[in-house]
């Protein structure tokens, strides 16, 4: 096999070859298809999380074929198309996967942090945690699903029945939830960094009905607020932005330090959240409802030699996501 390696923080992805990973009990192979470069993916190479395991192969957003299985796995069948995403391995006996939270597992597994990812062209991975797709599925369009959907739909649920949404950051993520506002009848504002018109461009494209400067107020008072992008300064600006009851949840998994504000911008019931990882739940209702609300993902493709310039693509801020393919 192939593999995009990083061997220090701050990079750069050395490609190496590498034996094909063979599968434990209750493990199969995966044949990468295509892997979305996400967010988390920069967060992990730039050392913005803890306790990371080098050398490891990043990614995390994958779609591909099983090729093998170890022993113990029912399914899913070798041949099939499955995704493999962030959440890899919970422990199942903590307190938190024993209440149903497994996205808050004491002692878990991540996919392309610390375990080997998709920037490679095979991939290990739990059966339990791989996610069953369609035959039909295009691998290149779905790999953003994996992640920035899956994500998406976790913090749009917990904005609740918000009807005036809020989008701070308009990449991956918020043009996936975009479609599925527009698909349920809410109304998207986007945030976009200061001056960025083609970004406010695309937003609008995806029907958002305001597209503007994060540093601007929207012509209305919103019921909540979704932050994608890593600024911790956006959170007194989206808590400028909403209504009295309203909520700002914040989607991702590294986030610079959040400035003081005053308590005035808080009080009014106003309520700031944070959304950590997923559950394979949230997998079965994300894919779902992803064919009925007609989600059309904007993608990029590079191949995997050329992951150094997909993550640089997505650092300066592509429109959509960017797709390694082997």
């Amino acid at each position: 096999m192939d593999a995009m390696v990083l061997h220090r923080i701050g990079g750069p992805l050395v490609r190496e070859s590498r034996p094909d990973p063979v599968p434990g009990p209750g493990e199969v192979r995966i044949r990468v298809e295509a892997c979305a470069v996400c967010r988390t993916d920069l967060h992990v190479i730039d050392g913005d999380l803890p306790d990371l395991r080098l050398p490891i192969v990043p990614g995390h957003e994958i779609v591909g074929r099983v090729e093998a299985a170890g022993a113990g796995v029912i399914g899913p069948a070798v041949g099939a198309r499955v995704g493999l995403p962030w959440l890899g391995h919970t422990c199942g006996h903590c307190a938190y996967c024993r209440m149903g939270r497994e996205n808050l597992c004491d002692a878990p597994g991540f996919t392309g942090y610390t375990r080997d990812g998709g920037f490679a062209t095979h991939v290990r991975a739990e059966a339990a945690f791989t996610i069953p797709l369609s035959e039909a599925a295009d691998p290149v369009a779905t790999a953003p699903l994996l992640c920035a959907g899956l994500i998406g739909w976790r913090t749009l649920r917990m904005a609740g029945e918000a009807t005036t949404i809020g989008l701070y950051g308009f990449g991956a993520a918020a043009h996936i939830v975009a479609q599925i506002c527009r698909h349920q009848g809410r109304r998207v504002y986007a945030f976009t960094r200061p001056g960025d018109r083609q970004a406010q461009g695309f937003a609008r494209d995806l029907g958002a009905a305001w597209a503007g400067d994060s540093e601007t107020r929207p012509p209305v008072s919103l019921d909540a607020a979704l932050i994608f992008a890593p600024d911790g300064a956006l959170v007194p600006a989206a808590l400028r932005a909403v209504r009295k009851g309203g909520s700002v949840v914040c989607g991702g998994i590294h986030m610079s330090d959040i400035p003081a504000f005053p308590y005035a911008l808080l009080w009014g019931e106003r309520r700031v959240l944070s959304v950590a990882n997923l559950t394979r739940e949230d997998a079965k209702e994300f894919f779902s409802l992803a064919p009925r609300a007609g989600i059309v993902t904007r993608t990029r493709v590079f191949r995997l030699a050329e992951a150094e310039a997909a993550v640089a693509a997505h650092r300066a801020g592509i429109e959509g996501a960017a797709v390694l393919v082997p």
